[in-house]
């Protein structure tokens, strides 16, 4: 396959395929096993479990879990650094962490079968978001403790595509190689296809003349505007892909190239719920809430129930690629990063959205918290387009604070800068700036 046809590929069309009552059945028959795994060698699973009087054996049907405490980061910070293992140390193949900006890192270890099932709901997932075998794959992912780089590496591998692990930096060197390779898969942060965007026409490459046909995107919340900004940048289809390093890293869920309507969640791996975050009270198909996640098959380290904080919903509505797999529709936020501006919720993708939309934009900004008093203040600063003048700058930030007020309720002041002010990132873009410290 090449170019932008997609011909419905399917790396496991049993499993991807399979019905859901029988999905059910699967994932009620791994969660009893994984239950009795953790209690019987994870002490804080054991403790927390017993102080609510829930027992492995209780588990007779999947609604049965709602009854077991839930897991949240704190957890692994306090069983820092291999307190969560449920296996000897010596088990463990392999070890990531996330970068402990707030505290303890968090420390998520596998044992060689996980490594193995990682591989190969990678090389799924890729193939979902429609990397074939035999593709080259550019990999600007960051390597190291965080997941994605390795994640994204021996998934396609498995599929059977030709890597180039770049990880992030040197941009204009990137560039030369996509050129020069012939990728026809891009992986990174939506952010860096951005930067790598802004390389591009220093060095006069035009991104539509490239073969690249996937830009397979996580690691950060992105709108549908930055997707559309990106599919007419690159003349590719931008993918977005879903993971987090507590359940296993990247290749939790990913939408299909076909419908990029929702990302399918793996279900014979993974058991998703849907809370309302301030009751823990479990919520049903379709409803929004914050997303929690149980591993089926993670046997170095389970997490049962764990708490993502990312808001989301559910649906299980037929997908035109075939996939039965539930779907998690567009992350919005997390619930630890809303903010509360004079009264108004809102979430920094949904300022994105906004943008997004604006004449005169580019698709670069960062959201600066200052405090007068005892009330929050927020200032968007904005990059111009580049064929926007100094004169325009003024009638811009007006329309931005508009259009805001309009649509999400938030009264802000707004900074036009120009083209390259913003800083960039080469992994996660920086989008909140708090300065009331």
């Amino acid at each position: 396959m090449s170019g932008g046809t997609y011909d419905g590929y399917l790396r496991n069309p049993e499993v991807e395929t399979l019905p859901r009552d029988k999905l059910r059945e699967l994932q009620l028959e791994k969660l009893q096993k994984t239950a009795f795994h953790a209690y019987a060698n994870v002490p804080r699973y054991k403790a927390a479990w017993d102080a609510v009087g829930a027992l492995p054996g209780d588990l007779k049907s999947l609604s049965d879990l709602a009854k077991f405490p839930f897991t949240v980061k704190d957890d692994l910070r306090a069983c820092y650094p291999f307190g969560m293992f449920a296996v000897p140390r010596d088990q463990v193949a392999r070890v990531h962490a996330s970068s402990g900006t707030t505290g303890r890192p968090t420390v998520v270890g596998y044992a060689k079968e996980d490594l193995n099932a990682w591989a190969e709901i990678m090389a799924r997932t890729l193939s979902c978001a429609g990397a074939r075998p035999g593709d080259i794959v550019h990999n600007a992912f960051g390597y190291g403790l965080f997941t994605g780089g390795l994640g994204v590496h021996y998934g396609a591998e498995r599929l059977g595509c030709t890597v180039v692990p770049v990880s992030g930096g040197m941009s204009e060197r990137q560039i030369l190689l996509l050129r020069d390779f012939g990728a026809r898969v891009l992986c990174a942060t939506p952010s860096y296809a951005l930067s790598l965007a802004e390389a591009a026409d220093r060095a006069g490459v035009d991104l539509r003349k490239l073969p690249v046909a996937v830009g397979f995107f996580g690691a950060e919340p992105w709108s549908e505007g930055l997707r559309a900004a990106l599919d007419e940048r690159w003349g590719f289809k931008a993918v977005d892909n879903y993971g987090l390093s507590e359940i296993i890293g990247p290749g939790v869920a990913c939408e299909c190239v076909e419908a990029r309507d929702g990302l399918h969640g793996w279900e014979d791996l993974f058991l998703f719920e849907i809370i309302d975050p301030d009751t823990g009270e479990v919520r049903g198909m379709e409803e929004e809430g914050e997303l929690v996640i149980t591993t089926l098959a993670k046997w170095a380290q389970p997490m049962i129930r764990y708490r993502t904080r990312d808001i989301t919903r559910l649906t299980d509505a037929p997908c035109l690629c075939g996939r039965t797999h539930v779907r998690l529709k567009r992350v919005t936020g997390r619930s630890d990063d809303m903010l509360i501006i004079r009264g108004v919720n809102v979430y920094p993708s949904q300022v994105e959205s906004v943008l997004m939309g604006l004449p005169g934009t580019a698709p670069h900004y960062q959201l600066v918290i200052t405090r007068d008093g005892a009330l929050d203040n927020l200032t968007v600063a904005v990059e111009a387009a580049a064929n926007s003048s100094v004169g325009d700058f003024d009638e811009i930030s007006g329309n931005i604070r508009r259009k805001l007020k309009e649509t999400i309720g938030i009264t802000c002041r707004a900074v036009v800068l120009a083209p390259g002010e913003i800083p960039r990132s080469e992994g996660k873009a920086v989008r909140v700036r708090d300065d009331r410290k």
